[in-house]
This record gives C-alpha cells, structure tokens and sequence, in this order.
C-alpha cells in the first residue's frame, strides 16, 4: 500500500495522485488518498473525484501506522520517552527538495508521500495511464461543449491568468508573484510567428481583470462562467486546445500536459517563483518554450 498525502488546489492534487500512482503501479500495489487535510482547509476542496481515477481513501488507522507522529504528540513523546526507535520515520517520506528527487522511483511499498512533486519525471513511467485516469467522467454539455466544438475548430490556444490568492493573500503573493502583462505579451508575440490565424481562450479566476487589462488584436473568447466549483471543467477546456500559454500555474500546467496534440506549442514562465530558493529545472518539459 502507498499513501499519499492529498493537498493544495486541483493541480497540486493532481501532481501528488500522479506521482503516487506511478509508485504503487511499480509495486503492483493499492494507493490510498489521505484527504484529511481537508477538514480545516477553507481554501480548496478536495477535486479528484471528478476524474477517472482509482479513488481509494486511507483509514486514520493506515494513516497513523505509516505517518510519523506531529512534533509534540503524545504518540512521539512516549516513544522518545521509552527511547524505542520507530520505523514510521522510515516510512514517512517528505518531500526533501522542490526538483526532481530519483530516490523516490526506488522507494520501497508501504509508505506514506508528503509533499507536492512538481515534475513529469515522477510519472513519467506512467504518463498514458495518469492521461486516462484525468479525463473526466461527466461528458460535456452545455456551453462547455459548445466552447469546445469552436476549439476543436481552429487554431486554438488557451492562455491561463493566475490571480486569486497570488494576488489576495500576502503570504502566497511573497511566494508566487503573478505573471506579467508582458508575459502574455511575449508569449502572443512569438506564438502568432509560427501559427496561422491562432484564436485565444483566456481562463483565469479573475476574467473581468483579465478581459480589461488583455489587449488581444485577435480573436478572442474570455471564459468564466464555471467558476471555482467547476474549474474541472475550464482545465478540460484547456487540454482540448492545440496550443498553450500557461501561467506560473499548476493549474495550467495540467491543462497543457493533458493536451492530445502531437504538434502543440506550449509557453511557460521562465520565474515560477518570486523566492529564489526553489531549483525549477525539473517542473516544465524539455519541450516547453520558457519566456
């Protein structure tokens, strides 16, 4: 059995399902979702429900025979007391390094996975399983499928602006910082050099900012009537398009990465973090351009 701990918004999930999946498939083994996070967590909900995914749920008792104990709990007061060395330390894997860790392709079954794992690298043994178990079960319907009707129509390309609590929230703001308005301006610039008569669909968590502050001299659809609570739906969107201009996101990152297009280009911030202290070379494909 590998658990591993789900949190974050959909596309950190996504990472920490994908990275864990790949694991337990290298072990022909069960993995199990720890979604416990989620009781006292305001930000997000837990999203993967909505995929094809095999959606196990870790038992507290599964959880707390392969989780160290917390700093301070009773659990790890009495085995410090009793100086009894625990293998739940060994068990217990936390993510040591924000880059591509090998280590964790050879770790052992039954473990528990802490951390984020931004990197294809973590499933790239598995990429054709993970691209099946993130499509979605509901079909698409209404204006969805309109909307991806017109993508499959053209030369499409999504272009995703990440506000929200990058912008809202101090703390994340410090961390992440936003994609520039020059960004997006680059990325168009070099994009419609190499491809024909392109037609934009801009999803962001802030559409009114993004329609006022886009200056788009081609066409153009601004996409926000799903919102928070079918953001699924805007990532299905933005796997369907051919082409890719991404934010500092790993909401968009998916986007791009889902997509089906053998011929696809995809732009990508080159700073994804405003701190230096994280090494990034590991989180974009080779193939992805940087700006």
């Amino acid at each position: 059995m590998i658990i591993v701990r789900i949190m974050g918004g959909l596309g950190n999930q996504m990472f920490q399902y994908a990275a864990g999946r790949q694991l337990a498939a290298i072990h022909n083994t069960v993995l199990k979702l720890d979604i416990s996070e989620f009781k006292n967590y305001t930000l997000h909900d837990y999203g993967l429900a909505v995929f094809n995914i095999k959606e196990l749920f870790a038992t507290p008792e599964e959880i707390t025979f392969l989780k160290e104990p917390e700093s301070g709990s009773l659990t790890k007061k009495l085995k410090k007391l009793l100086r009894r060395p625990s293998k739940l330390g060994m068990t217990h894997i936390r993510e040591k390094q924000y880059h591509f860790d090998p280590e964790i392709s050879v770790m052992p079954d039954s473990i528990y996975l802490d951390g984020y794992w931004q990197s294809e690298k973590y499933f790239s043994g598995t990429a054709d399983i993970i691209r099946n178990e993130f499509t979605l079960k509901l079909p698409q319907t209404g204006t969805n499928l309109e909307l991806a009707r017109q993508i499959e129509s053209c030369e499409s390309v999504s272009l995703h602006v990440r506000r929200g609590d990058y912008v809202t929230d101090e703390k994340t703001n410090l961390i992440h910082g936003t994609c520039d308005l020059d960004y997006y301006a680059r990325c168009i610039k070099n994009l419609t050099q190499k491809v024909h008569r392109p037609s934009f669909f801009i999803f962001s968590d802030d559409p009114d900012w993004a329609e006022k502050n886009l200056r788009m001299a081609h066409p153009a659809t601004f996409i926000g009537h799903n919102g928070p609570k079918k953001n699924f739906e805007d990532l299905r969107l933005m796997s369907q398009c051919r082409h890719h201009i991404i934010a500092n996101s790993s909401f968009s990152w998916w986007g791009a990465w889902l997509g089906r297009h053998q011929d696809s280009i995809v732009y990508a911030p080159k700073r994804w973090f405003n701190s230096p202290s994280f090494d990034t070379k590991d989180l974009l494909p080779e193939v992805w351009i940087q700006h």
